[in-house]
């Protein structure tokens, strides 16, 4: 496989993604999405010449449309008797990055077998003989692309991490948004969590009678969880733990990251500790925040 970090030179911004079925295109489309590209799923070959003239400088501006990503594949019917024809008469005018994405005929079929999707080659000859098909099919294809991604060997996440990388444009990049949310296990945990800590194994003021009714945003129950040793080393071990896996999920290009902090009921405990690390973790990053679920409850 080629590796889209060594790219050169300003990311393009007219980008089309094409190649074998089942060989991550969707996946790529999405990543390119998520970096601000305009992305259209199986535009007609024909109508390509007609799309590049949206990002002129002068049709940009009313369309909005600052760089764009385009699949192209073998469900458009037309595609490969006019895709070469089209390319040929856009690269007079525009000059489209194109990505060819492949894999091995095995990856293909197990991937196509766990989603249960029929080849759209596959004309009843079975699923090796349609990809056998679409890989000739493709071969001249193949040999115009700009870049050649083999993702036999990848995931989902390798994909993402390769387009960011190579595609995304560091200048613009917003800092990863941090939200540290407290909740009580008793009503379940938050959905959409990205990671969870749970904070029930240290001492608990709902059972001190003067701190019941109190919270963990309450000096008083800050005070008593501050003065046991458990809880300092506690909030120790979590934040070497974030210090080291914030700047790897910033660096795979995530936006937002979820942390839940959960203890028995969701005022007490989970609270204070959820503030005490969004407090040392905005001192360095931008987007830093603590949300409290329960702590009304």
């Amino acid at each position: 496989m080629l590796d889209l970090g060594k790219m050169k030179g300003n990311p393009p911004n007219f980008v089309i993604i094409t190649g074998l079925s089942g060989s991550g295109m969707s996946t790529a489309m999405n990543a390119f999405e998520d970096i601000g590209y305009f992305c259209v799923d199986n535009l007609p070959a024909t109508m390509l010449e007609g799309f590049a003239c949206l990002l002129s400088p002068s049709e940009a501006a009313k369309a909005k449309i600052k760089k764009a990503a385009l699949v192209l594949d073998i469900r458009e019917g037309d595609f490969l008797p006019e895709f070469t024809n089209e390319i040929t008469k856009l690269k007079q005018t525009r000059d489209p990055f194109i990505i060819f994405f492949e894999a091995k005929d095995e990856v293909i079929s197990r991937r196509f077998s766990e989603t249960r999707r029929p080849h759209p080659a596959d004309d009843g000859e079975g699923l090796l003989a349609a990809i056998s098909v679409e890989r000739r099919m493709f071969a001249g294809i193949r040999t115009i692309a700009d870049l050649i991604v083999d993702t036999s060997e990848q995931t989902v996440h390798d994909l993402r991490r390769l387009i960011l990388k190579s595609f995304e444009d560091t200048n613009l990049r917003g800092a990863m948004t941090v939200e540290f949310t407290s909740f009580g296990h008793k009503f379940g945990a938050p959905s959409q969590l990205d990671l969870m800590f749970d904070v029930r194994h240290l001492p608990n003021p709902y059972f001190e009678p003067t701190l019941r009714a109190k919270t963990g945003r309450d000096v008083e129950v800050v005070d008593f969880l501050e003065g046991m040793d458990e809880v300092g080393e506690t909030l120790k071990r979590f934040t070497e733990l974030l210090e080291y896996l914030l700047p790897k999920y910033a660096a795979e290009g995530k936006s937002y990251l979820t942390i839940g902090i959960g203890c028995t009921g969701g005022k007490h405990r989970s609270v204070m500790i959820a503030d005490r690390l969004s407090t040392h973790f905005s001192k360095t990053m931008e987007s830093v925040s603590a949300t409290h679920r329960d702590i009304g409850k």
